[in-house]
């Protein structure tokens, strides 16, 4: 086991969001992943365009639930909308709920399932805010799929992704720029080199042509990028 940062230690390739992961993870998620809460942002400013009064939006892997949150506040004029939150790891939606009762947010809902399976339907908004990237590669498609039939017709699906290079070079760069924005954040080397050893085999990211291609075989014609910073970038698609 090795320091990440942020009081959090992991193995080998052993990444995981259970146990105490979900007490440190937004502090520790914010600071890791480049402009994460103008992402957020992007996704509220964006649901305009897809939600009224008796839509529902689905966010797959929500963790503890700060989208979702953000989400049914940014339309809290648009009652009864609905916001469903899905994720793995009980201690991340008791993180949820906690957070949505807080906040009285009566029309959020806080699932443990694994999104998988998760009953998604007649949904205007589906949500996977770095979240495929976990997800196995061959179960990828099954998953895209389902948000596709999920989606009423006029829906969005807003995905967002850790993707790699599709040249050695290019990702060779992507990855050193990275490193230093993480060092930046104060991650020493060492608890760097760690977090990348523990997610060996649990992140694995699709390029740009790979997202677009598992979007494309589940019939999204169309498709915008609609972020992009180094190696991470986000995707609306429309049904």
């Amino acid at each position: 086991m090795g320091s990440v940062g942020d009081g959090l230690e992991a193995g080998n390739a052993r990444w995981s969001f259970g146990g105490q992961t979900a007490q440190q993870f937004d502090e520790h998620v914010s600071k890791s992943v480049p402009m994460y809460t103008e992402g957020h942002q992007i996704v509220c400013d964006l649901s305009d365009f897809f939600l009224s009064g008796g839509s529902t939006c689905f966010e797959l892997g929500c963790s503890t639930g700060e989208l979702t949150a953000k989400l049914a506040l940014h339309n809290k004029d648009k009652e009864p909308a609905r916001f469903v939150g899905i994720d793995l790891e009980p201690a991340m939606i008791d993180l949820a709920r906690e957070k949505s009762g807080n906040l009285k947010l009566e029309q959020t809902d806080f699932v443990v399932d694994d999104v998988i399976q998760a009953d998604i339907t007649n949904a205007d908004l589906v949500v996977a805010y770095y979240t495929v990237q976990f997800i196995r590669p061959s179960e990828r498609q099954r998953l895209i799929d389902r948000v596709y039939n999920a989606l009423n017709w006029g829906g969005a699906f807003i995905l967002f992704e850790k993707v790699r290079a599709n040249d050695a070079r290019f990702q060779d760069i992507t990855t050193s720029l990275y490193n230093e924005y993480k060092m930046a954040q104060g991650y020493s080397p060492e608890e760097i080199f760690s977090k990348s050893r523990s997610l060996k085999g649990v992140l694995e990211p699709f390029s740009t042509q790979g997202n677009l291609d598992l979007l494309a075989r589940a019939g999204f014609e169309d498709v915008l990028s609609i972020f992009k910073y180094l190696s991470f970038e986000g995707f609306l698609a429309i049904k």
